[in-house]
């Protein structure tokens, strides 16, 4: 018999659930990476990004971001060591580009790469049957058009690779290659006068991984890949020229059918979750078994606030929280970014606030942006 290290079975089944309690109906998809977080400034601030102000990380929260970016060119370099109370080897890299073409536009790329280490593959007997190096990516981009002065909206593509698959004798694990569609909108007001300090709203909204459904296992049920909806809002306290306070609210939710409760293969709560994946979408929203109760369950919230000193330095702290009934994250992060002429470095560290193992705890997350050519002043 094959063993195969419990890390790789942790990540393909998704975000360490806990199945202990009855009423637990978590949702699991392919491909959970793609809804990490790569970046340490969002890393600072709970993992939002559908509203907050423009970086080089934009085209993975919300790509209409991009349309309002305060420079021509932005790069962004970001490493998130993964598990790292387990072992050094697994880790997510991200390297994003974005260039705004013009006074309305802007098009942006990135690539996401997970590695899942080096797995040891052993015989009933201990004998070495070699290594494996499975491994996730995607490259995507996008283009943003500002429809109005205060609003733009963005489409992506992306390319979505899986190789969870292990070259030994009767594994059933095989590599999944698909495409996925991204639709965001973003709004920023003017900056206003409220008496004693100037403010600007923000919003935005992001509806990543629309695709097709696809086969994990070979003969096996497809499965959903993550597609997500980001709803998101904040509001910039400008105190005066130097000192500056965001105030950020988030809201995330899978648009994947829930799982209903089957007693012999017959569903007797729920809806059958055996449908395409642009029904699974709309159905996401009513099918819960428990009803409205394990619907507001499964949106996942989170605060977050970012202080900055004269555009060279930040202080961020936020939390986050989903139910116990569907994975039970629950974190406070803190975080820290601090600019260098052109370019911005950001560090944030996670806080688990849950019984519930993160993989990200006692982790230093790091990211490198630069931002290059033309400045937009009137940003």
């Amino acid at each position: 018999m094959k063993k195969l290290s419990f890390i790789i079975i942790i990540l393909f089944f998704g975000n360490f659930k806990n199945y202990a309690q009855d009423d637990l109906n978590p949702i699991t998809t392919a491909a959970p990476f793609l809804l990490i977080a790569p970046d340490a400034r969002a890393g600072g601030i709970a993992d939002m990004g559908a509203a907050t102000s423009p970086d080089a990380s934009s085209q993975h929260y919300n790509a209409a971001k991009n349309a309002f970016a305060n420079s021509q060119w932005q790069i962004g370099l970001n490493y998130t060591p993964w598990l790292r109370n387990l072992t050094n080897d697994v880790s997510l890299t991200s390297a994003f580009v974005t260039n705004r073409i013009s006074e309305v536009s802007a098009w942006s790329a990135s690539l996401t790469y997970f590695s899942l280490g080096s797995i040891e593959l052993t015989d009933d007997t201990g004998v070495s049957l070699g290594s494996e190096n499975p491994n996730e990516f995607a490259f995507d981009g996008s283009y943003a058009l500002k429809l109005s002065e205060n609003f733009s909206m963005a489409v992506g593509l992306r390319f979505i690779h899986s190789d969870l698959t292990l070259r030994i004798e009767n594994s059933s694990i095989q590599t999944i290659n698909t495409f996925a569609v991204d639709l965001s909108g973003y709004y920023q007001s003017e900056e206003k006068n409220y008496g004693g300090f100037n403010g600007k709203w923000r919003g935005g909204f992001n509806i990543s991984n629309m695709g097709p459904k696809v086969e994990l296992v070979v003969g096996g049920d497809e499965s959903f890949i993550p597609t997500n909806l980001k709803l998101g809002g904040g509001f910039d306290f400008i105190i005066d020229d130097v000192n500056t306070v965001t105030a950020n609210l988030e809201f995330n939710k899978l648009l994947v059918p829930t799982p209903p409760i089957r007693e012999n293969g017959e569903i007797i709560e729920g809806k059958d979750d055996d449908v395409g994946f642009l029904q699974g979408m709309f159905q996401s929203f009513y099918d819960a078994p428990r009803g409205f109760e394990e619907e507001l369950e499964e949106v996942i919230w989170a605060v977050s606030g970012e202080y900055m000193y004269n555009n060279v330095f930040a202080v961020r702290a936020g939390y986050l929280h989903e139910s116990p009934n569907k994975g039970n994250r629950q974190y406070f992060t803190i975080g820290a970014g601090f600019r260098f002429r052109s370019s911005t470095l950001d560090l944030s560290y996670l806080i688990n606030a849950s019984d519930v193992t993160n993989p990200l705890e006692s982790t230093l997350r790091f990211s490198l942006s630069i931002n290059l050519g033309d400045v937009y002043e009137y940003f």
